[in-house]
């Protein structure tokens, strides 16, 4: 199926269904996508089979100068957004430099735009990293994903690159606490041959116990809403995920859901 990459190191803005006006900010290449998942839900696509170079990706100065340029846009038009987001091309908290351009990004924007959040879109497989870890702790909307709690559902529908330990990183999210934002994808339907669901009693009793043992500030459900780079792929419906949402508000947790 079709899929996209941002072709841009600054993109938007765009309006998020979960964060409003958002300003995308992307630290991977704009030509390919880098990730530490391979998730078969991806809008991105897959990561490339084979690289002839490593990739290249923006450095921090140019990120800074773009971010300013965008902003100072924005200001002089009157439009500033709701949130800048780390998004795009793959996982952002694989950048060398992500702890400091956070910094950078939180300068400008309480120089351009005090009123703006900062989000980052993170598959969480960085966060064991304690300068990324620090980083994280410094903007409001630290979004992290968990789509299962069960190793072999993970495997599955998010097909990390190689080794990830499903148990540290979840005792990792426990550190965050309040200052997390777990958001997970909810799906069902096949790949490779196997049954993908993660709607099932086994899977939101395990997610459910754990998301009670993290105690974040939020919990983000969602579904499929753009292409996916796999066929046979299904939405789960407003209904199903409002039901999902009322045991996440049952153990008392904050929930928006996405449909």
């Amino acid at each position: 199926m079709a899929t996209f990459l941002f072709d841009k190191v600054i993109f938007g803005p765009v309006k998020s269904r979960r964060l409003g006006v958002s300003l995308g900010i992307n630290l991977l290449p704009t030509d390919s996508k880098v990730c530490s998942f391979d998730c078969i839900y991806c809008e991105c696509g897959w990561n490339p089979e084979k690289r002839e170079k490593k990739a290249e990706l923006p450095s921090r100065e140019l990120v800074a100068d773009r971010l300013e340029q965008k902003l100072k846009s924005m200001l002089k038009e009157g439009q500033l957004p709701d949130v800048i987001t780390f998004a795009g091309n793959g996982e952002p908290t694989l950048h060398s430099k992500f702890p400091e351009i956070i910094d950078d990004t939180i300068a400008l924007r309480n120089q351009f735009a005090p009123n703006c959040r900062i989000a980052v879109l993170s598959n969480s497989t960085m966060i064991h990293r304690e300068p990324v870890f620090q980083a994280l702790l410094k903007i409001k909307d630290n979004i992290l994903k968990l789509d299962s709690a069960i190793p072999e559902t993970i495997e599955l529908l998010d097909c990390p690159v190689g080794n990830f330990d499903l148990e540290r990183t979840i005792e990792q999210l426990k550190r965050f606490g309040q200052h997390a934002i777990i958001q997970t994808m909810f799906l069902r339907g096949t790949f490779k041959g196997q049954t993908v669901d993660n709607t099932t009693e086994k899977e939101l009793s395990a997610w459910l116990k754990t998301l009670k043992n993290i105690q974040p500030k939020q919990v983000m459900i969602y579904t499929i809403a753009r292409d996916t780079p796999t066929e046979g792929l299904e939405k789960i419906s407003l209904e199903k995920l409002n039901q999902i949402a009322s045991r996440v508000k049952a153990v008392g947790l904050t929930v928006q859901v996405s449909g």
